[in-house]
């Protein structure tokens, strides 16, 4: 008996972790310790264009990176079939439902919580095929949609961090 297709679970299993790993830490620092960094320091309109154009390349890099390794670390190809999904969950039937309503729903619906490169890999037809112009366009519609929506929240966010502050600031100084 051979031990092969464990060994190719196990590979899978780890590729993933790993994939998923990097991905997570790397979302975490871009998008909970540097975006509100910089929108706080330099405010919504400075720090809102240079996030914008930092996440534009990183995005950029992270899918030619993709397209490079030829490898699906973060599952995403395994991940489309979720536009066919037909079971019994209603959330998930509304979501495929969504998904299936054309490109530019599904990529605003996508980009308010997945990053451009993320939207853009699931919604591209084939795997690890580059970008044709449908990509370009799927890739600077979620890039516009997720950093505008991103930067509304970090500067909200910071400000009402900052107003808290001020009010504790003033309460504790008595």
């Amino acid at each position: 008996m051979s031990d092969k297709p464990s060994r190719n679970w196990r590979r899978r299993i780890a590729e993933l972790a790993v994939g998923f790993t990097v991905n997570k830490l790397q979302e975490y620092l871009f998008d909970f310790l540097l975006y509100p960094f910089v929108i706080f320091k330099l405010g919504l309109l400075c720090g809102g264009i240079i996030m914008s154009v930092l996440s534009f390349i990183g995005c950029l890099l992270f899918l030619r990176f993709y397209d490079w390794s030829k490898r699906d670390w973060l599952g995403i190809e395994a991940v489309k079939s979720l536009k066919d999904y037909s079971g019994t969950s209603r959330l998930r039937r509304f979501m495929a439902w969504l998904l299936c309503r054309g490109d530019y729903i599904a990529c605003v619906t996508l980009s308010v919580k997945f990053d451009p490169f993320i939207t853009t890999a699931y919604l591209r037809r084939g795997a690890f095929n580059g970008m044709n112009r449908r990509d370009w366009r799927i890739f600077v519609l979620s890039w516009f949609v997720g950093n505008a929506y991103w930067s509304v929240a970090c500067f909200f966010g910071v400000s009402i961090l900052a107003w808290v502050w001020l009010k504790l600031k003033i309460f504790f100084s008595f």
